[in-house]
């Protein structure tokens, strides 16, 4: 998938609003502007150049899953350590490298296999904004 067809997926979601800063979009549930229950990055800036996303075509996808959904992707342990992760990897689910803990996962460039994983887990952090916004608002 290339970053376009992200973006048709999902802001094809109802209730989304998007915005931009430091190179990066930001999707939020309605007009919840706290917290993007996904992003897209596609260059490194001062704060983010971990993934070397200045290569040509290579965009990074973060979203927030469940916290079961972040355990059964990836061993947890206190002694986990991202500095030891290889985060220019293409096409390979990495915990976020700054976010892990509030259970982001990031994926660049997904294809093949992942396409429909990426679809799936677009879905479940987009239900999971929509959650937060009506326990705000209930």
């Amino acid at each position: 998938m290339n970053q376009q067809e992200i973006e048709a997926l999902v802001t094809g979601l109802e209730n989304v609003q998007q915005s931009e800063a430091y190179g990066y979009l930001f999707f939020f549930y309605s007009d919840d502007h706290m917290t993007p229950f996904l992003t897209i990055a596609n260059s490194d800036n001062d704060y983010d150049s971990v993934s070397n996303l200045n290569r040509e075509g290579v965009f990074r996808i973060n979203l927030g899953v469940r916290p079961e959904t972040f355990a059964k992707m990836f061993a947890v342990s206190g002694d986990d350590d991202s500095s030891c992760t290889d985060y220019t990897q293409l096409n390979t689910f990495l915990p976020h490298p700054d976010y892990a803990k509030q259970h982001f996962v990031c994926i660049l460039n997904p294809a093949g296999e992942n396409e429909s994983r990426i679809r799936t887990l677009i879905q479940e952090a987009w239900e999971l904004a929509r959650q937060r916004y009506e326990r705000r608002h209930a």
